[in-house]
């Protein structure tokens, strides 16, 4: 089915209105999508589920079929196979337009000869909506996005953070069951994005519209979802809540593109009991969690995470077990952050909120220590066995 042979169907349309379903439920079952026979997919068999009023994030590399999904899901690329769900409707022949989902674009797509105003009433227009509930409906938007004073500016005359909070007032006044943001955060200043996801996560509390936003920022991705969805060569990885990701994550590959982690070789010497397992690292036994594939007699990796690390200034003499050398020493401000040299191979460990006179120099040599509590432990891909 081309996308020029879309149809509104009056079926799916009106399932998908239905007071008496759930509002916002979306579901992905076995979606792909290729756009030549033969070559790689860019969305490999994505199954997720998304309940009313979730905030869910898909992250990953740049080509890794975030987008591609979300484009799916908004009706902008048509699936090879699979199925896509809202409230138990078929989407799939469902024209863009007449989907219920309203999408915020990375480059606002604000019509520069309209006001504020006026481009937020376009797609109400569009709809053939009277005119004093168009009123009403605009009114209430700006209010909301705090652009009442703004209502007669031109987008040029607006800042980039009052061009998509305009953008968000648009999405809005169509009361959308599900709202799609594609990286519309990636034009601002870095302390204006912060300021603008605090306001879309508060008002998607408060308004409590299924939410799916695509991004490449970690940061992003972790502060706004409920769950995040890591996306790996049209494949999802993993769909949990930001602590699970960050601190249990399914794969290696999660484990290195989420945030800063160093992965130690390690032996695991007995059959994990209880999802622990014990090991040696850096001279130190340690009980510690682990992946439910990890077993008895086999290497893996212990994944730390930098704020995991504990470090004691230790005497240059000692140089085996648990002490290593500072190579770097780099300060962020709310943290320094060192890379160390041990035995075992390099160490990131972070420090917060550091004394000035206690700060590492590169060549110091540190005593190290890893909370066990904190470690994660992966299995080995299978192609770094030995």
């Amino acid at each position: 089915m081309d996308a020029h042979t879309l149809v509104d169907d009056p079926a799916a349309l009106a399932a998908a209105d239905s007071p008496g379903t759930a509002s916002g439920r979306i579901v992905l079952r076995d979606l792909v999508k290729e756009y030549a026979p033969g070559a790689p997919r860019a969305v490999d068999r994505i199954n997720l589920e998304i309940e009313p009023g979730e905030f869910v994030t898909l992250l990953g590399p740049s080509g890794c079929g975030k987008t591609t999904t979300l484009r799916m899901i908004a009706g902008f690329e048509e699936p090879t196979s699979g199925v896509l769900e809202v409230d138990g409707a078929d989407m799939i022949r469902v024209a863009p337009n007449n989907r219920p989902m309203a999408m915020v674009f990375q480059s606002y797509a604000l019509f520069p000869h309209l006001t504020v105003r006026e481009n937020v009433a376009y797609g109400l227009k569009l709809k053939k909506t009277p005119a004093g509930r168009l009123q009403e409906e605009v009114d209430t938007a700006l209010s909301i996005m705090s652009l009442t004073n703004y209502a007669d500016r031109a987008p040029h005359q607006l800042s980039g953070g009052q061009q998509q909070r305009v953008a968000l007032a648009r999405a809005l006044v169509m009361r959308p069951k599900v709202l799609l943001f594609d990286e519309p955060l990636s034009n601002l200043d870095a302390k204006l994005r912060v300021s603008m996801r605090n306001e879309i996560r508060r008002l998607q509390r408060r308004l409590g519209i299924t939410s799916i936003f695509v991004t490449h920022d970690q940061d992003e991705a972790m502060t706004l979802s409920d769950r995040v969805v890591v996306i790996n060569h049209g494949r999802i990885e993993q769909a949990d809540p930001p602590a699970v990701v960050y601190r249990t994550p399914a794969s290696v590959f999660v484990a290195d593109f989420i945030g800063r982690a160093t992965f130690l070789d390690v032996m695991v010497e007995r059959e994990p009991e209880a999802g622990r397992a014990r090991v040696i690292a850096i001279g130190q036994e340690l009980e510690t969690a682990c992946h439910p594939s990890v077993k008895g007699d086999t290497e893996a990796l212990l994944m730390v995470r930098p704020e995991s690390v504990r470090l004691q200034p230790a005497d240059s003499s000692e140089v085996q077990g648990d002490v290593g050398r500072v190579l770097t020493t780099i300060f962020h401000g709310e943290n320094v952050e060192y890379e160390i040299e041990t035995e075992s191979g390099t160490i990131v460990a972070s420090v917060s909120d550091p004394v000035a006179s206690e700060i590492l120099s590169p060549m110091d040599h540190v005593h190290i220590t890893i909370a066990p509590d904190r470690g994660w432990l992966l299995p080995k891909p299978a192609g770094e066995q030995t």
